[in-house]
This record gives structure tokens, sequence and C-alpha cells, in this order.
């Protein structure tokens, strides 16, 4: 089978169509205050009556907007635009964890609080140091690990109490936070210390810290895991995270839209 990338006869291909819409759309993104339709076709190459039939497409499915007689960028190519240059950074503040994970030896993790809920933005995903198994949903357990314990030492009164309604307090290891008054407690300490800690109490077997970090207005987090049998490391560990937090790490993770 042959794919033309040009015109067969005198019917575009779909590919074809997809090309010449592309350097439309650069033709336009070239001019800030916008360009007139016969500008556009010249600078994209195209013949004119193809050049309006595309601008009238682009124009109704958002891509442009035409106004005081030229054509601008609209509002679903800055869309793809922002989504392009967001996943850029997540991959960025991927590949920071990921080099920050092999210096530690651990793995490391980015999580924000964001409406209402835990996310955890990025993690590493080397074999060699694994991170913790999400063996219960991390958002309805929050006081019970040290990524979530520290998001919400960050939140205002109000919020926690809220948070905590809809997530009540309750163990899920031999080694969780028994009451709200004792996760009160604990999250006093971890404002203190800026630092919460978690010895097996999300899952057997893992020891976790967690720094808090600003994202903008909102929560976040930079935490690291490992081994319980390696918890003499976490002290150690953990120092060397924050010193990584005040550079590259805060930097990209101040970068990421949130």
């Amino acid at each position: 089978m042959v794919i033309d990338n040009g015109e067969s006869g005198s019917h575009p291909t779909l590919i074809g169509s997809v090309q010449r819409a592309l350097r439309l759309l650069e033709a336009v993104a070239a001019h800030t205050g916008g360009a007139p339709a016969k500008q556009l076709a010249r600078e994209a190459q195209l013949p004119l009556p193809t050049t309006y039939h595309l601008l009238r497409t682009l124009t109704h499915e958002g891509y442009l907007r035409r106004q005081n007689g030229v054509f601008v960028i609209g509002e679903g190519a800055e869309s793809l635009s922002q989504a392009g240059a967001r996943r850029r950074r997540r991959r960025e503040l991927a590949d920071a964890l990921a080099a920050a994970g092999r210096e530690l030896g651990a793995a490391v993790y980015f999580a924000v609080y964001r409406e209402g809920e835990i996310e955890v933005v990025a993690i590493t995903d080397d074999p060699a140091r694994p991170p913790v198994e999400e063996w219960v949903d991390f958002r309805s357990t929050a006081h019970t690990h040290a990524i979530g314990q520290c998001l919400l030492a960050q939140l205002d009164e109000a919020t926690r109490k809220e948070h905590l309604s809809r997530y009540p307090v309750q163990s899920i290891t031999p080694f969780s936070v028994r009451s709200e008054g004792d996760l009160l407690n604990r999250l006093a300490t971890v404002r203190r210390g800026q630092v919460a800690y978690d010895r097996q109490e999300y899952a057997l077997g893992t020891v976790c810290s967690a720094i808090p970090i600003r994202v903008g207005s909102a929560a976040a987090t930079l935490a690291v895991s490992l081994p319980a049998t390696e918890v003499h490391r976490l002290q150690t560990v953990t120092n060397r995270l924050r010193k990584m937090a005040e550079t590259v790490l805060t930097t990209l993770a101040f970068s990421i839209s949130i």
C-alpha cells in the first residue's frame, strides 16, 4: 500500500492535510499580532483556496481566532502548547528524581496536596530500589505514611479537619497511629522538625521520610523510602535529600504546573 504525503490528483490525502494545517499554524504563531490569510498563504506556501479552507476549519475547532481581519493563535493551540510544556517539565522532574534516587540509594517521591487529595506527581522506578507498593489507597491513608503526614502538617486547621472527616484515622499496620489525637501530636512534631518519618506505619518492611516544600501556594513534599533493614541510613539520606531540595529538585518542583 502506498501512502501519499502530498496530493493524489485533485484530492488531498489526510496526511497531506495535516501537514498543511501544521504549516499554517506555525505561520500564524510567528506573528504575535496576527496575520491576514493572503500573507499566511504565502508564508506557508499554500494555495489561497486551501488556506481559506484550513483557516475556517482551524478557527471553528478553536485552534485559531479571527480578530480585526487577521488570524491569531486560539485557545485550542495554546492548550496544546501548555500541555506539552507540562509534560516536558514532568519528564524533567522524573529525571531529576531518578538521579537523586541513584545518588541516595533510595526510592524518591514528589507529591502535592491538591483539591483536597494527596497526589503523588512523580516517583522513581528503579528495580534496584523499588518504590513502596500502594497496597492501600495513598489518598485515604495520609495519616499513616510520611508523604501524607508531611502534607497534612502544612495544611491550615480547617482544611486538615475537613480532610480527616473524609478519611478518619485508622491503623493499617501494627505501627500506625491509633487515633486522631495521636496523629495531631505527630503533625505538631513534623511542623517543628520540618520532617515526617514513617517506620513501617504504611507498609511493613519499609521506612520513609518526607520534607516539606512549597510550590506556589500549594503544600508539597519530597520523600524517600528504604527497606526497614536500612533504617540506620534514614537520617543521613533525609539530610542529603534536604540539601538536594534546596537546589535542583526544588527548582524543578516550582516549575511544574499544578
